[in-house]
């Protein structure tokens, strides 16, 4: 090999290593702590640096983004003497690479345990219940603790989180049986509740539906009573614009009277005073009839008292016997009367049932007319 070769690839050789010496690329979100001789010089930001070879080197790499730091479960005693198992979350980020290199060795140790003393300090005034109820005031204390510690470490700190939060198996079964306890009393409140409820409104519904009921009874007694009075008012008018004789009226009369004994429960019948009055009307109606057989009850008794009047200034015994002629003449009148007086009820009823079937369409056609 040519002498002169050796020299030049030997330059070439110490050129590139020189050069590699040199230049530092640091990447995005990166820093890189530089020590001259064994001295913090600087800190290399992100892209192309230059340092001096063999005087300069690179001391730390750190990571600038936020980073999420898992700590082991960490017993922990409650006011209550209750030992706890406490996982923590940390959320934190490096702000001075410096710092968080010459402050302190190792910052995520150094975290871990000022977490678990200031959990300690929190929770150890706390009992069970509040200890897992108050997650975000032991959040908000965490933190605020951390940050103040952390800062001069170039750290912050961003959140603090209690991940789990792990009582003792014998704390568990009891608040298991007082969770259960406290579901079947929400379940019985829950159930009385709903049978008070539908009682209610039961009640309200039957009390609607009696309301509704009575209502209706009393529309329907209201259109009833209207209905009847309009139908006796028709029959008014009609009776009247026919204009229906004495005999029609008497019997009508006495056709109805049969119906106020029909019930079972009657004991006795108490028959009005208009019934001889009707009797009366009819015997009268049909009177010219019985005229023409015999003489009237009245007219025997007229001509019997007349015939004691005209013998009277005569014998006593004939008077005697004339009275008694006439009483025995009367009484026979009064039966034969009463006879009469059955045919013509008889007579009467066939007569209107007559009347109603023809004389009645008769002025119903002429008012018509």
């Amino acid at each position: 090999m040519d002498p002169v070769v050796i020299p030049i690839l030997v330059a070439a050789i110490v050129v590139v290593f020189l050069v590699a010496a040199t230049v530092r690329i640091v990447p995005q979100a990166r820093r890189y702590n530089i020590e001259r001789f064994g001295r913090y010089r600087r800190t290399l930001q992100p892209g192309l640096n230059f340092v001096l070879p063999v005087a300069d080197r690179v001391n730390t790499k750190l990571d600038v983004r936020e980073q999420v730091y898992s700590s082991d479960p960490k017993p922990v005693i409650t006011e209550d003497n209750l030992v706890v198992n406490i996982d923590t979350v940390l959320y934190y980020q490096i702000t001075d690479p410096r710092a968080a290199a010459y402050e302190v060795a190792d910052y995520l140790h150094a975290i871990d345990q000022l977490t678990v003393t200031t959990l300690r300090n929190v929770i150890g005034s706390m009992d069970l219940e509040g200890t897992l109820t108050s997650r975000e005031e032991i959040n908000a204390r965490l933190r605020a603790v951390l940050d103040d510690a952390t800062g001069k470490w170039g750290i912050r700190v961003n959140r603090v989180e209690i991940k789990a939060i792990d009582p003792p198996n014998t704390i568990k079964e009891a608040m298991e049986k007082q969770m259960r306890a406290e579901r079947d009393k929400r379940a019985a409140i829950l159930h009385a509740e709903g049978e008070r409820q539908a009682k209610i409104l039961t009640a309200e519904g039957t009390k609607q539906k009696d309301i509704l009921e009575a209502q209706g009874t009393q529309q329907a007694m209201i259109l009833r009573a209207d209905g009847e009075s309009k139908a006796v008012e028709l029959v008014f008018q009609a009776v009247h614009r026919n204009n229906a004789d004495a005999k029609v009226l008497a019997y009508k009369y006495l056709e109805t009277l049969p119906h106020l004994a029909q019930s079972d429960n009657n004991t006795f019948w108490v028959i009005p005073g208009e019934l001889t009055e009707a009797i009366r009307t009819v015997t009268t109606a049909f009177g010219d009839q019985a005229s023409g057989t015999a003489p009237p009850p009245g007219a025997q008794r007229e001509d019997a008292t007349d015939a004691d009047a005209s013998d009277k200034d005569h014998v006593g015994a004939p008077e005697v016997e004339a009275n008694s002629t006439l009483a025995l003449d009367a009484v026979a009148a009064a039966d034969e009367a009463a006879k009469q007086a059955a045919v013509a009820v008889s007579d009467a009823k066939a007569e209107a049932e007559a009347a109603g079937e023809t004389r009645l369409p008769g002025r119903e056609q002429a008012s018509g007319d």
